[in-house]
């Protein structure tokens, strides 16, 4: 099993390898690119830790040799969020980004499976969705944007706020994964009752954790360590799938059914399988709030796709 990291440098990236060189299967690879040179004193770092996990670190110039042979590809380069921003306003930087790391992907592992982390997530999936057409290696059940730190985030939130155990409850996250595109189903928690205005602010909450992060490093970075850790969980979830592990269930934005009448991408509920997504599952009946909520975002969340359709477009022309 050979999982790359791309952009092992920046925050997200450092702990995200350092939980994958703790938690992937015994004799994995683990490939760590940056185009910052620091990258290859990471994997240095790294591989002091006593786990048959073989680390090593690529820079700019070996972009292929980081992705020759790779399972699964995850990327979290691209610059975080300051205040006063929101994930759209990385859009400008990051969308070149991706594009050009998912184009190396498809040129060196065209099988692998990868996970976009890269903000403005919402638009930078399509973008690699239309990355990967244009190169005819597209496999829509082996894109996923990973949203799972919107579904620890809430866990977290609820469990505090009813001062139970988290790993007892679970909060279904549908939608996006920015602001009011992400819509947690706060009234599918089960054994856990929440008043209407506890759900009103729960909900904000998690619509804004981001927010919360980035206010409280004061201008020094974004959710680098809960991102990390929920790229990772993901991550390990992919692996388990890949060798066979049976009913197998995360939460990710991926390309919807087209019967589906919400958007082209959507987070939802999955069973992952050695090729990917193997099914959608439904995500059950909605609250009038929550169907309120997922009315007023529909149109914000088709919008970022399509920036992100009309970016790649563009770049063809």
């Amino acid at each position: 099993m050979k999982v790359v990291v791309l952009g092992a440098a920046g925050g997200i990236g450092q702990a995200l390898s350092l939980l994958l060189k703790s938690q992937l299967p015994s004799g994995s690879e683990l490939s760590l690119f940056d185009v910052a040179p620091v990258v290859l004193g990471v994997a240095a770092d790294l591989s002091h830790i006593p786990t048959n996990v073989k680390v090593r670190g690529f820079t700019k110039d070996n972009l292929s040799g980081a992705l020759n042979g790779c399972d699964i590809a995850l990327i979290p380069a691209g610059v975080p969020r300051k205040p006063g921003m929101d994930r759209s306003d990385l859009f400008n930087t990051n969308a070149g980004i991706v594009q050009s790391l998912v184009e190396a992907i498809a040129d060196s592992c065209p099988d692998a499976f990868i996970g976009i982390i890269t903000n403005p997530m919402n638009t930078t999936v399509a973008i690699a969705a239309e990355t990967l057409k244009s190169k005819g290696v597209y496999n829509k059940n082996k894109l996923f944007g990973v949203t799972t730190l919107d579904v620890i985030r809430a866990e977290t939130f609820v469990a505090e706020l009813k001062g139970i155990d988290v790993e007892s409850i679970h909060v279904p996250v549908i939608g996006g994964h920015s602001g009011k595109t992400i819509l947690p189903l706060l009234s599918r928690v089960n054994g856990v009752e929440l008043s209407s205005e506890e759900i009103v602010s729960l909900t904000e909450r998690i619509q804004n954790a981001g927010t919360e992060v980035v206010e409280a490093k004061a201008g020094n970075g974004g959710a680098t360590l809960s991102m990390g850790q929920a790229a990772a969980r993901f991550c390990i979830s992919l692996v388990r799938a890949i060798q066979g592990k049976k009913n197998v269930i995360e939460y990710t934005y991926i390309e919807n059914d087209s019967s589906s009448s919400d958007t082209e991408f959507f987070s939802l509920p999955v069973r992952l399988g050695p090729g990917g997504v193997e099914e959608i599952l439904p995500y059950g009946n909605l609250s009038d709030f929550e169907e309120q909520l997922k009315a007023n975002m529909v149109e914000s969340l088709r919008s970022d796709i399509k920036l992100g359709q009309d970016f790649i477009k563009r770049s063809k022309i």
